[in-house]
């Protein structure tokens, strides 16, 4: 009959009409779903945005750029408990901040050492990257090196995960959410296509592909984030696994398949991935590391909590 088939204008006519319908209950049902995401788009454009309140024409890995980004991130991590504070008012949620946002001390040394070896383990590979004693003093007064592993992880973590984790979890539950959060933090990095234009260096398209490669690493490593905040309750894992990530850089494929002992690198990133995935659950069971505030907030308790 009319409005049966899909090139008929009454069938799109009412698939529109169910659409706005569920939007319209998704917002009016769950106003804290609306609030939420508005709220992680919102600190997302605030710490992207900071990065550009210093306007300058000089490159982001010159000194003066690369200290003036770490003072807006830091400034903006710093308000990002203030936005949960006022979620929290809004949502009528009584839990303590530091507590939902991973900042505790019960638990906190098995947090800080557990995902790092299990990061650690998954990193197993011939080209691990170290620091004497003499390279750690010089590392401490490059600024870029401060950025990559010390402001970046820091104060991205805090704000990716500390803070959006807590305002999500009410709406998508403990487990949609280490997939749905990452992808905030995915996102924020697609700034990155202005400055590559903006100095024209490479095409469009080979730009256009490196923040596609950039948004899907930066996204997996998010839902490992999420899960280890999840399970843990401390947002301290997830910052360290972080920095040793940045340190280390992607795993180097290319490189392994040429090496001359090929059969030797291949076996360490195999052994590596299956290490990880043994060791996954049980370095990150909640019992090491106490009530997770967090998952209070979970409509239903599932695994991760």
């Amino acid at each position: 009959g009319t409005g049966d088939s899909p090139n008929d204008p009454v069938f799109h006519n009412d698939q529109t009409t169910i659409i706005l319908a569920t939007i319209e209950a998704w917002v009016v049902e769950r106003p804290i779903c609306w609030v939420s995401v508005m709220s992680c788009l919102l600190l997302t454009f605030l710490y992207v945005g900071s990065l550009y309140v210093w306007w300058s024409s000089l490159p982001r890995d010159h000194p003066k750029v690369v200290k003036r980004r770490c003072v807006s991130v830091l400034l903006v991590s710093a308000a990002s408990p203030a936005f949960v504070n006022i979620w929290m008012h809004w949502a009528d949620i009584t839990v303590r901040t530091q507590g939902l946002m991973g900042v505790r001390l019960r638990g906190f040394i098995p947090a800080s050492v557990l995902p790092l070896l299990l990061t650690t383990v998954s990193q197993n590979r011939q080209n691990f990257k170290g620091h004497n004693v003499q390279s750690w003093r010089l590392c401490m007064r490059d600024a870029e090196w401060l950025r990559n592993q010390v402001v970046a992880p820091v104060t991205e973590e805090l704000v990716f995960r500390g803070a959006m984790l807590p305002m999500l979890v009410p709406c998508t539950g403990t487990t949609a959410v280490i997939f749905i959060a990452p992808l905030f933090f995915g996102v924020a990095h697609f700034h990155h296509i202005m400055e590559q234009l903006h100095i024209g260096k490479d095409s469009v398209s080979a730009i256009l592909l490196g923040a596609g490669l950039q948004f899907l690493y930066t996204t997996i490593f998010g839902v490992f984030a999420a899960f280890i905040l999840l399970r843990t309750g401390h947002i301290v894992g997830p910052v360290l696994c972080h920095s040793f990530c940045n340190s280390q850089g992607l795993p180097d494929f290319g490189s392994a398949l040429n090496h001359p002992q090929r059969p030797a690198v291949l076996f360490c990133y195999l052994t590596g991935v299956l290490l990880f995935l043994v060791l996954l659950f049980p370095l990150t069971d909640p019992f090491l590391y106490g009530a997770r505030p967090v998952c209070s907030l979970a409509p239903s308790q599932a695994k991760e909590c």
